[in-house]
């Protein structure tokens, strides 16, 4: 018997696969205090949870028979991935099943916003008949911009076009193709920020997304533009949405998610022009069933076939490919994430990986996955994982290509990824050199032997005598330490690159004075998010099934 605990207001209905099943005990206890929690934690198989437990480290380590987390919805905010990757807990997510409902509520808010609803309502039910304060607007003929056209996006696009909205949408993976068939127009953020009457938000929290609605974006829109947020707190900022308002720029915004939560800004909160509610997107009593149904099937497709569908973390491996694959796993998700930086931080059009020497006698599916991965998560952070990336990128129409061959290429084991867009491409060759660990190779046409850090700068210059000299001096006088230094090129004189491990990440003030260097042609800081920690676990049963 298999005992899942469920702490947060989860449907009864959505729980009745678990509940009827002969080979689990599940038993709710909402709105536990945490201290209660970790003293009974250990007894469980699986827990079940929404956003109000938070899964944090000290609660993991009392865990010592939990197996699953589930989420019963998307965002896993509130739950200490790496913790329970490390203690080998598969954490899990119900990816889809909120879409109509966050649709919904993004097509209620617009319509609100339009109408000014609320504001009417509020008026009318206290005893004022005021029909001249609420003079709305229409949707038909209206521009609407949607930035993020993944399922929410590209469902809130269908449903405005009924109302004969023209849409423009923006994606890094949105192509020319898809917006044909979806009736859109691809457009940029700037075209956005210009034609929009109307601009709703659907993209994932991430580095490049957070605070991209700022004063900048808002100078660059139509007096009048309206805003809808029901993704995720932060990727509008706030503070200049408000200034916006106040200065009659922007005629209003409809807020369901926001920086912190719960909410207690007066000036978010008491602005006429600014319609809030309170993280209600996915509040639907038929969403709340299907994520604890999802949730629950998936438990008991773990327990039953040790299968997996929507995991948010990384999948275990047995004990023997663990020990040959698990430096190269760290390796390939390392050099994703600097290969799409390279690309100028592009969405991909075409991925090609190439693996020689006896990694070709291996199984690579994880490693192609891992790879995938890091690319992809630049763009779409933790909503991109090794069970759905394959998924991902077929949905965004992106093909990738894997070759195997067994020339050794100077090392006993080698791989190489390419990403390309348009006339762009940026290749990284690495491998794991015994008692060395990880090198990158190769970037672009150049040899290299550059261990992976944290925060790197790769700089493309001409190779002309002074050039680290005066690199080291300008970084210096910004009291940039540099760890190490290597250089490659492919004839003196000609064109060469440095890449330089640093201490710290650099500002965009310190790239703008090194790309004035005579002789330097292009700076880019780069950044790799897993460096310190990359944890796979050992688990035999487990079986990854592909998506």
């Amino acid at each position: 018997m298999y005992k899942v605990l469920v702490t947060d207001g989860i449907s009864q209905t959505g729980l009745e696969c678990l509940v009827n099943h002969p080979n689990y005990i599940v038993e709710r206890q909402p709105t536990l205090p945490v201290e209660e929690l970790i003293k009974i934690i250990g007894e469980y198989d699986a827990l079940i949870v929404r956003s109000q437990t938070k899964v944090t480290e000290e609660l993991l380590q009392a865990a010592d028979r939990l197996k699953v987390i589930a989420r019963a919805g998307v965002g896993v905010d509130n739950i200490d991935i790496s913790a329970a990757t490390r203690k080998g807990i598969i954490v899990i997510n119900a990816p889809g099943a909120n879409t109509i409902a966050a649709t919904e509520h993004t097509l209620a808010m617009m319509l609100s916003l339009a109408r000014k609803i609320p504001q009417a309502h509020q008026k009318t039910s206290g005893g004022e008949w005021d029909r001249n304060s609420f003079k709305g607007v229409e949707l038909y003929k209206k521009t609407l911009g949607v930035i993020g056209m993944g399922k929410i996006g590209t469902e809130v696009a269908k449903r405005a076009k009924s109302f004969g909205m023209n849409i423009l949408g923006f994606d890094p993976y949105l192509t020319e193709e898809r917006a044909k068939k979806l009736g859109i127009k691809k457009a940029s953020l700037d075209l956005i920020a210009a034609e929009s009457d109307f601009i709703t938000i659907h993209t994932p929290l991430t580095n490049n997304t957070r605070g991209i609605i700022n004063d900048e974006f808002l100078s660059k829109t139509k007096k009048g533009v309206r805003f809808v947020n029901c993704a995720r707190g932060g990727i509008i900022d706030e503070k200049a949405l408000v200034r916006a308002i106040n200065t009659g720029h922007v005629a209003g915004a409809a807020l369901d998610v926001f920086e912190k939560e719960p909410v207690t800004d007066p000036e978010l909160l008491q602005n006429p022009n600014i319609i809030v509610t309170p993280h209600l997107g996915a509040s639907t009593v038929e969403a709340q069933e299907k994520v604890a149904e999802e949730v629950s099937k998936e438990i008991i497709e773990i327990f039953e076939k040790q299968s997996i569908q929507n995991a948010v973390n990384m999948p275990q491996m047995s004990g023997e490919t663990q020990a040959k694959l698990q430096p190269y796993l760290l390796l390939a998700d390392q050099i994703g994430q600097l290969a799409i930086q390279l690309l100028k931080k592009q969405a991909p059009g075409k991925i090609e990986i190439n693996y020689y020497g006896d990694l070709v006698d291996e199984d690579t599916e994880l490693l192609t996955r891992t790879l995938l991965r890091g690319i992809l998560s630049y763009h779409l952070s933790d909503s991109v994982n090794l069970i759905n990336v394959l998924h991902l990128l077929k949905e965004q129409g992106v093909p990738y290509n894997v070759q195997k061959n067994a020339t050794n290429k100077g090392f006993a084991n080698y791989m190489e990824l390419a990403v390309s867009q348009g006339e762009d491409t940026a290749r990284i060759g690495a491998t794991v050199l015994n008692g060395y660990g990880a090198r990158i190779v190769k970037i672009n046409q150049y040899r290299i032997d550059v261990k992976p850090e944290k925060y790197l700068l790769y700089i493309k210059h001409q190779d002309v005598p002074g050039m680290i000299g005066k690199v080291g001096s300008l970084l210096g006088n910004f009291y940039i330490n540099i760890g190490t230094m290597q250089v490659g090129r492919t004839e003196v004189g000609g064109e060469a690159i440095m890449v330089l491990t640093l201490d710290k990440e650099l500002g965009t003030d310190v790239i703008r004075e090194l790309t004035l260097i005579d002789g330097l042609e292009e700076a880019q800081f780069l950044e790799i998010s897993n460096v310190d920690s990359f944890h796979a676990g050992p688990a035999e049963k487990q079986k990854v099934e592909t998506v």
